[in-house]
């Protein structure tokens, strides 16, 4: 009896540990530490697996590749693709159960393109773009400010053309999916082709009276090279930049540039009239002051009739003081007592002395020289070429150097150290205290 009470107890637990056996269940969940999907990646897992007592993990693609905790924790991924993460979970009872998930893991972006212009940065300007940045999995999309074609989606985009002058974005833009990341290069068109230049006759040549020296000015715009030619000119054509020319024929002379680049040309014209020669330089509102006036360096007295130009006290050096021809002394501010005066003597008269000074004959009382000379002011106004003075016989006498008072126009006869002969008409005495002064029309043989 004992013996079958101990057999029917043995039935009753063995079937009793069968109906407790623990089922292997859950799952397990992968996340982007810091949300990054870009590498490198760090997958966080966290195990939600039950009824488990062993746990065979393989990461494909990750660092570590395989585990046996419970919980991994986290995995590194350095190489973009899409990987599998499997879980192998079993227990004592001989329960086993599979589990996997997939990750993504996408490239970490690095622009890196360059843009190279064929030929030169004259419009049109063809550009070529390479595009080395490595990666699997992007989308690229490129902008072309003003180009031609102003957009392009793909890896490689076709030459683009950039016809308007200034600088222009190209904007590359690059996206994995997970992020993006843009970089902008610039291209910078040149000006468009222009051909102009300026005359500018020599010093001495202004009047543009046969023979006229012209330098001309190259002003044109985004050129390379230059092609002139000169109707009349000597020399006839020129391939200089800045060319100088000289014109002796009477006339209008058409003058031509053709501006070349390695993409166009362009032409510009102009003309050149060349008037008959007088040999009279006519100088006009020439204000001398008195001696006062030039020694506080507010009105010069000293005049050049090479430079055309008045020089006070302090303007004078020894480069320019050798060029004076001309010098006023006004002794008072009531203009009563004045004369015209040799340079070589100006000391004499109350002012520095020059250094090389010139000797100039001045006739400033033709009433009173008793010299045959009476040059009026009407022929003065009248005279448009030398020849009223080529007959007039300038010569030093004590009479004709004689001062003269408050009293216009007047006429001042001269003969420079060179033998220019020349007039000077005071066409305005004004009254200003120290600063009284002249003003001079003058009239002079070319040199």
């Amino acid at each position: 009896m004992k013996k079958t009470l101990l057999l029917i107890l043995l039935i009753i637990v063995s079937s009793c540990y069968q109906e407790t056996s623990i089922a292997v269940g859950g799952d397990f969940t992968t996340s982007y530490v810091n949300e990054d999907e870009s590498i490198p990646v760090i997958i966080k897992i966290d195990n939600l697996v039950t009824g488990a007592d062993a746990y065979d993990w393989t990461f494909e693609g990750g660092s570590p590749s395989t585990s046996n905790s419970k919980n991994p924790g986290e995995v590194l991924y350095e190489k973009q693709g899409t990987y599998t993460i499997k879980l192998i979970a079993t227990n004592v009872d001989g329960e086993r159960k599979e589990f996997s998930k997939t990750v993504i893991i996408k490239d970490d972006i690095n622009i890196q393109f360059s843009h190279e212009i064929i030929k030169s940065s004259y419009s049109p300007v063809e550009v070529v773009l390479k595009n080395t940045t490595v990666g699997e999995g992007f989308t690229y999309k490129w902008d072309f400010e003003d180009g031609m074609p102003a957009n392009f989606t793909g890896k490689t985009p076709p030459n683009v053309v950039f016809t308007t002058p200034g600088e222009h974005k190209i904007s590359l833009t690059i996206s994995n999916g997970f992020e993006s990341d843009t970089q902008i290069q610039t291209v910078t068109v040149a000006p468009y082709l222009v051909s102009l230049f300026e005359i500018e006759p020599k010093f001495e040549d202004d009047d543009f009276q046969t023979p006229v020296t012209i330098n001309f000015k190259n002003k044109s715009i985004s050129a390379t090279s230059y092609k002139w030619t000169f109707q009349g000119g000597n020399p006839a054509t020129s391939t200089e930049e800045n060319p100088s020319v000289v014109f002796t024929t009477i006339g209008i002379h058409e003058v031509t540039l053709e501006a070349i680049n390695d993409k166009t040309s362009q032409i510009y014209k102009s003309t050149i009239t060349v008037q008959p020669n007088t040999n009279l330089r006519i100088l006009t509102n020439v204000k001398l002051g008195i001696n006062t006036a030039h020694n506080n360096n507010s009105i010069g007295a000293m005049y050049s009739t090479t430079t055309r130009q008045v020089y006070k006290a302090n303007e004078i050096t020894s480069e320019n003081s050798s060029l004076i021809d001309i010098v006023f002394q006004g002794l008072n501010a009531n203009l009563t007592y004045n004369k015209f005066i040799s340079p070589a003597q100006v000391s004499n008269y109350g002012f520095l002395s020059l250094k090389n000074a010139q000797s100039t004959l001045f006739v400033n009382s033709q009433e009173l020289c008793n010299c045959g000379l009476n040059f009026t002011t009407a022929q003065f106004d009248a005279m448009v070429n030398d020849n009223p003075l080529r007959s007039l016989n300038i010569n030093y006498s004590a009479a004709g150097e004689q001062q003269f008072g408050y009293t216009y126009p007047r006429i001042i006869l001269f003969k420079t150290q060179d033998g220019r002969k020349g007039a000077i008409k005071i066409k305005d005495m004004v009254k200003n205290g120290a600063n009284s002064s002249i003003l001079c029309d003058i009239k002079v043989q070319k040199q």
